[in-house]
């Protein structure tokens, strides 16, 4: 029954929304655009349903009459649609979450998940120790782009807020107000151009990446922390949970800035600002906290009993301080707390002034009273804790003062580690230019043991390598500033302001030995007085399939080299490792790819543990399941037993940002299902847990390698592969939407598989429907060692339900099946210049779809897919009437634009044609 009512509260806030939608239309005098809507929905429709000439030729009308201006603002109205409708089941699933509490109650919350630990016999003490090392840590990157502008995503962010006001609110002057406010919002939208005018710069990426904090993050943080600090009191008692220690386990990371890898437009330079407009961001955050907080703590002299330490600490920030903040001061003179915070704010603006300075490129001033590190500035703040609690505030400490020590304790003076990534020959090219200079050696003739040896002595050489710089060529010396700069802004922004250098296309262990010779070089490494010391961690990242079934060989190598293992040592970091889940999908399919990804973490774990030393994996996931997307908390369960150990590492991109943090309710659910997931996944820390199955094990082994082999055959030996990913899908156009910095291939001209990057491929095969990267070669495996065989069908039903590993798999082939429409697919297939290519390499695809439907649906024992998750099927099949009129209309204007193209005019259907794949894009809910 409640279902049902939840249910009709949904449909009435899409037919609310839809209404106002519709009226605005109508107020702007766009009836026809309204009907043409309207016509190409029908008309679709019924083509559907009966794929003949007499059905085309209705809808192929309509299309034909609309010019190139009426079809943008047809595709302009989808694409509302779409908005709108998130904007509902967003909201929805919030209502459905707040009626489920009074507490924190809904599945996969914080108190869900500590009742469950309870009842399997884990006690608070042992929620302390997978507490002690715990660690959540997404990774916010520019790539794939998001194709919302900041602007629109701004406008929706207003119209979510309206529409909850309007949902939770009677009939009433308030409601009327809230609806002409909501229709005025959606007038707005319409009136705003979705598409970019431009190409974003880095700098551009560096602000977006920003824009989520103050909007919703910096609030869930703290909301995060007092969730589970209520939950754990709760469920285990006051006593219990006051003996434990919630660490600030939440830390954010990014690449914006620092990710070099193909792309030119990130320099040092980029790589100095970003961290600065970081730093900016949270000390901004800091200030208006502050001033929040002193006008709460209003106590007066006389009327508390200050601890000795705050009365000393007040009376040394006078002395030092003196004249600087004694105008600021004079109004506080008789309440210590707001003259310590005035004076604590103060020092917080004169960083931001610091920062100011040096963006501008100013000198800056010698008495700058900045704090010089966070820890300065919590030391200050736990002062005042700790005096308030003495007499007998707790209670006032525990509200903004707690929550601003979280804050700082989790995002430091840096707000996010800013790791840097380089492609692997860039390190090679540079070490060899350095040695050939330094030594007169020839690095690049040396074979792989030689170069460990080499480098190994070349780190430790005392003071570095003495060579001139102006004689190395200019890659070289940009690879050096880099490091450089990494050093710099240590000693500016704080130790913490990086994360790791992440090499990509690690091939050998000398790749990871290059860097750090790079960074002795800029006294990064080094030995004094016999004492080595270590300011840089190196992930190493494994992309394509060759290189996941090279892991065991690299990190052997890598911890065979007696100087590497010092600098582990003298760092104190852990081994932190990189699995790139785009490039070994695109590389080998969905099968070979999460097998090989699945079979390396457990090799990583084995090989760390077998030499002591501590690993953290960092997952490069994408938004969608091609790239590794997918719901982040089922995603950590489904990881290998005894693998996870309290911290977990990956990568948030593109359109993934603005779906969970855009909203700050969304964004505390999404944070909490990821940390309950770690949680649930790290259980091993203290109570055994069962391994994995061997047969499980041997038949992922044959189900991958036939999953491969057929993958491989359809993309790389199927005669006009590439020349139907070319002309059937939008992948050219792509490269024309504003969308992005990063080029969309490695190399130009070059259409082969391995140029184009995985972003790329999976967005434009998303885009025509055929979502295949995600699925193919699953029927096949799954049909061929099956073969009639019952009794495997039924091993394959066993792990379905009893393993989270290949239920995830199938899950997520289910979702991107139901995201393929192979009618539509054949649409596009009509594109190819060669009609029997076209003809013949959908035949594979929609044949291979056709068994993975068949036998996904056999395996999870389902009559249809998705049907043990309807609100997702719901959900989608709510966008597929506007989805399909959309497709026809893209299949149509690249037509057009493309004969245009031949005849090298501009062609007016260009612009449309862009308005389409951010519409289908924002109805997939998915980029790359």
């Amino acid at each position: 029954m409640t279902k049902h009512t939840d249910d009709k509260q949904l449909r009435r806030s899409i037919r609310l929304l839809s209404s106002m939608l519709t009226r605005v239309l109508k107020h702007q005098g766009q009836r026809d655009v309204e009907e043409s809507v309207a016509q190409l929905q029908r008309r679709f429709a019924a083509l559907m349903r009966d794929n003949t000439p007499a059905r085309r030729k209705p809808l192929q009308d309509v299309v034909e009459r609309l010019d190139a201006d009426e079809i943008g603002q047809v595709v302009r109205v989808f694409n509302q649609y779409f908005s709108l409708l998130s904007i509902a089941e967003e909201s929805h699933s919030l209502g459905q979450r707040r009626q489920r509490q009074t507490g924190h109650f809904w599945p996969g919350s914080f108190h869900d998940t500590l009742c469950t630990f309870k009842e399997s016999g884990i006690g608070a003490e042992q929620v302390q120790t997978l507490l002690a090392d715990l660690l959540y840590l997404p990774v916010m990157t520019a790539h794939p782009t998001e194709a919302k502008r900041r602007t629109v995503k701004g406008a929706l962010r207003n119209l979510f807020l309206t529409h909850e006001q309007i949902d939770g609110s009677r009939q009433g002057p308030g409601r009327k107000a809230a609806l002409e406010r909501l229709q005025a919002q959606i007038q707005l939208l319409l009136r705003t151009d979705e598409v970019r005018g431009r190409k974003p710069g880095v700098v551009d990426e560096i602000d977006t990446g920003l824009f989520y904090f103050p909007l919703s993050l910096f609030e869930a943080t703290s909301k995060v922390y007092r969730n589970f600090e209520e939950s754990m009191v709760d469920v285990y008692g006051e006593k219990a949970a006051a003996g434990a220690r919630i660490p600030s386990f939440l830390k954010f990371g990014s690449w914006i800035g620092g990710d070099r890898d193909g792309n030119p437009n990130v320099t040092p330079e980029t790589t100095v600002l970003a961290l600065r407009l970081q730093a900016q961001a949270i000390l901004m955050e800091y200030a208006r906290r502050l001033d929040a907080l002193r006008g709460q703590l209003s106590h007066s002299y006389g009327l508390c009993e200050l601890t000795s330490e705050f009365s000393a600490s007040l009376e040394a920030d006078r002395t030092a301080l003196g004249p600087a903040v004694a105008e600021l001061a004079r109004p506080y003179l008789q309440e210590p707390y707001r003259h310590k915070l005035t004076i604590v704010k103060y020092r917080i603006e004169q960083g931001l002034e610091r920062i100011a300075r040096r963006l501008r490129g100013d000198a800056e001033p010698a008495d700058c009273h900045a704090y010089p590190s966070v820890a300065e500035f919590l030391r200050d703040l736990r002062l005042i804790d700790r005096s308030l609690r003495n007499h007998g505030d707790a209670n006032i400490a525990e509200l903004e003062l707690h929550d601003l020590t979280r804050l700082a304790d989790t995002f430091g003076f840096h707000l996010m580690h800013l790791d840097v990534r380089q492609e692997s020959t860039r390190h090679s090219e540079a070490v060899a230019d350095i040695l050939g200079a330094a030594l007169g050696i020839d690095y690049r003739a040396m074979n792989e043991g030689d170069r460990l040896q080499l480098l190994g002595e070349a780190i430790a050489a005392p003071g570095g390598l003495m060579f001139d710089p102006g004689a190395l060529p200019s890659a070289t010396r940009e690879t050096l500033a880099l490091f450089e700069v990494m050093a710099s802004s240590r000693r500016e922004i704080g130790p913490d302001c990086f994360g790791e250098y992440v090499i990509s296309m690690t091939h050998h262990a000398s790749h990871v030995l290059e860097v750090m010779l790079l960074a002795a070089q800029c006294g990064l490494v080094g030995r004094i007085r016999g004492h080595w010391y270590c300011n840089i961690g190196v992930s190493p990242l494994f992309e394509t399939i060759d290189d996941l079934n090279r892991i065991e060989e690299v990190l052997n190598d890598l911890f065979d080299s007696p100087t590497y293992l010092t600098l582990l040592k003298a760092s104190g970091r852990r081994q932190e490792i990189m699995l790139g889940y785009s490039d070994s999908c695109k590389d080998g399919g969905i099968l070979a790819s999460a097998w090989g990804l699945y079979r390396a973490q457990r090799r990583i774990v084995d090989i760390c543990d077998r030499r002591g030393i501590r690993c953290r994996l960092f997952h490069g996931r994408g938004g969608t399941v091609g790239r590794g997307g997918g719901p982040t908390h089922e995603a950590i369960l489904a990881q290998p037993a005894d693998s996870v150990r309290g911290q977990i590492k990956f990568t948030e991109q593109g359109e993934v940002l603005f779906y969970r943090y855009n909203n700050m309710e969304t964004a505390i659910y999404e944070l909490t299902m990821g940390v309950t997931g770690l949680l649930k996944a790290s259980a091993s820390l203290v109570q055994p847990v069962a391994p994995d199955n061997p047969e499980n094990l041997a038949v992922m082994d044959e189900l991958a390698r036939i999953g491969e082999q057929s993958y491989r055959e359809l993309t790389e030996r199927t005669p006009g592969f590439l020349d139907y990913f070319y002309e059937s899908t939008p992948v050219g156009e792509i490269g024309r939407l504003n969308i992005g910095s990063r080029p969309s291939h490695r190399k130009k001209q070059d259409r082969s598989k391995e140029s184009v990057r995985a972003i790329g491929w999976v967005f434009a095969w998303a885009q025509s429907r055929q979502t295949f990267p995600a699925w193919y070669g699953v029927g096949l495996s799954v049909s061929t060692w099956c073969a009639g065989r019952s009794e495997r069908l039924e091993q394959l039903r066993t792990m379905y339900r009893d393993w989270p590993f290949f239920r995830n798999l199938l899950s997520n082939a289910q979702m991107a099946l139901s995201k393929s429409d192979m009618e539509l697919a054949r649409e596009y297939a009509g594109l190819c210049v060669d009609p029997e290519t076209g003809k013949r390499v959908y035949g594979l695809i929609a044949g291979e779809y056709q068994r993975c439907v068949e036998w996904v649906l056999d395996v999870a024992q389902i009559d249809r897919l998705l049907a043990d998750n309807p609100s997702l099927a719901d959900s989608l099949r709510r966008r597929d009437a506007y989805l399909g009129p959309l497709n026809f209309l893209q299949v149509c204007l690249l037509r057009k634009v493309r004969e245009d193209d031949a005849g090298a005019g501009d062609s007016p259907w260009l612009n449309p044609l862009l308005r389409t794949i951010n519409a289908i894009a924002a109805g997939m809910r998915n980029t790359g």
